[in-house]
Parts: C-alpha cells; structure tokens; sequence
C-alpha cells in the first residue's frame, strides 16, 4: 500500500469524523446557554469545519493555513467543554481524543508537504521550511489566539446581547485578526522547491524574491557543520540545517523591516531549515544534485 497516498485520506477522515466524535460534547456544553448563543456557537464551530474540510480535499498553502489555525481550536474548545462537566464522560474523552489527533496530524511535517504541493507544477517538488525560532516563544500563540478567537468572541457577545461589548471586540477584533491571519498564512508560503533547472528558495519571511540555485552552480548540499559561517537564512529555526554550496555567488535581496527594497546582496554559501531535511537530501539525490 502506497503510505503517500493514504495520508491525505487520514487527514480527511480525521477531520470528517469531528462532528460525530465533538459533536456531543459541545451540544452538551451550550445547552444552558441561550438560543441565540446556541445558534451562533453552532455556526461558529461548523462553518470553519466545513471550510477546512474543503481544503482537505483540494490541498493548497491557505488550506494549511486554515487547518492550523482551526485545529487547536477545535482541540481547546473540545477541553474547554470537557471542564463544563455537563458533557458525558464518553462524549468528553471522544472530543477530546479526535481533536487532539486532527491537531497532531494538521502539524505534522507530511501534512506542510502535502498541501504546498497542492498546486505544485508536475516536474516541482517543495519542502517546507520551518518557523522562525523566536516566533514559537510566545508570538506566535498569543498571533493564532487573536485570529482564531476575537472574532467568534464578538459574534458571541452581541448574540448574548452585550452589545457594546461586542462591537467593541469586533471593531477591533477583526482587523487584527486580518492582519494577523495573513501574517500566519506566510508561514505556509516557505519552502525550498526542486525544479528541472535547480533548487528555488522561496520564503517571503527571508527573501523579498524567491531566488534560483541553477543546478550546474551547486557544488554540495549537506547537513551544516556547526561552525559554519555561511549566510544564515534560518531566522533561528530550530532543527536541522541545511547547507548550499555554490561556485559562484547568487544574487539575492533580502528583507530588512523598513526598507521596502529591502537589502541586496549576494552570496555563495546559505543556510535554510527543512521541516524534513533527510527528504530534501533524498530529492536533491534523485535530480542529480551533488550530496555531502
């Protein structure tokens, strides 16, 4: 059995199993609620699934982008309605159990491959790149808690007839979480792609263009040594790195806050950080680029 093919279809089904495997619990949590509550959780909850569910099926960087920002909802609001103790205890341990594994399958490193080449050319192959280090101490969750929650926050407000209250969260809400939502959905648009004519690093954290490696210029690709003193293009991510060696520089304009053209440069050695290094390797082997 071809294990790359029933990955998507684990996903799918992980996902697709949330409404029977949650749904009690949380039926169960908003029953004391008002209807008008009910009614808006409901929408609340279901409308983003069946966004997700969607994006399951045709794989694309804004579906990977909306699964992992609604699966840690969907986990947290499946504690949070554990805590209520009004769902059953079957109906509790179930929500929390599914949600838990759509979380750990919507951050799994085949998950990232998988929906980058969802528009991917035939002959391309991409890799994702993993976070900058620094975000994952704190802006990044305090990023996902604002997009993911002020929204439905507001929303919930005004249907429990707090309106000041909700108006307020919501004119401030949503436009944060627009911003914040698109600064997140950057993280999906980072990879390091093969082509026919070499290796592309695109990565529009790092790099204001996605810049070319022509493959007759590449001298190695290897795992970087610990002194290495070449262009760090990492942004502190934490995993192991990788090392380009090129016969002659490439020129490349990185991106430096406040300065719309950001900064020219050229270089013949850098450094990057696949979510999945040992694959890199692999695919870099297989199209004839030199390894070691």
């Amino acid at each position: 059995m071809d294990l790359r093919r029933l990955y998507p279809w684990l996903i799918r089904a992980g996902w697709l199993a949330l409404p029977f495997a949650a749904g009690p619990a949380f039926g169960a949590a908003l029953h004391p609620h008002s209807e008008p509550v009910r009614l808006a959780a409901t929408v609340l909850l279901w409308a983003p699934w069946a966004a997700v569910l969607v994006g399951t099926l045709v794989p694309h960087p804004i579906g990977l982008t909306a699964l992992r920002l609604c699966a840690p909802a969907a986990a947290a609001a499946a504690v949070v309605a554990a805590a209520t103790n009004r769902p059953s205890t079957l109906a509790a341990v179930s929500a929390v159990a599914v949600t838990l594994v759509d979380l750990v399958l919507a951050f799994a490193p085949p998950t990232g491959a998988l929906y980058v080449n969802g528009p991917a050319y035939p002959n391309e192959r991409r890799y994702p790149l993993r976070p900058p280090g620094p975000l994952l101490l704190g802006p990044l969750e305090v990023s996902w808690a604002v997009a993911i929650g002020a929204p439905p926050v507001g929303v919930l407000l005004l249907a429990a007839r707090a309106w000041v209250a909700g108006a307020v969260v919501l004119a401030v809400g949503l436009p944060a979480a627009y911003l914040l939502g698109r600064s997140l959905h950057g993280l999906a648009r980072r990879w390091v792609v093969f082509v026919p004519a070499g290796v592309v690093l695109h990565d529009p954290i790092t790099l204001l263009d996605p810049v070319l490696f022509p493959r007759q210029i590449i001298e190695a690709l290897r795992p970087a040594p610990a002194d290495s003193d070449s262009l760090d293009l990492t942004q502190g991510s934490v995993g192991l790195t990788l090392e380009l060696i090129l016969t002659e520089k490439v020129p490349m304009t990185r991106v430096k806050p406040g300065q719309a053209g950001g900064e020219q440069g050229a270089s013949a050695r850098l450094l990057f950080t696949p979510t999945r290094p040992g694959q890199v390797l692999a695919e870099a082997k297989s199209r004839r680029v030199p390894v070691g």
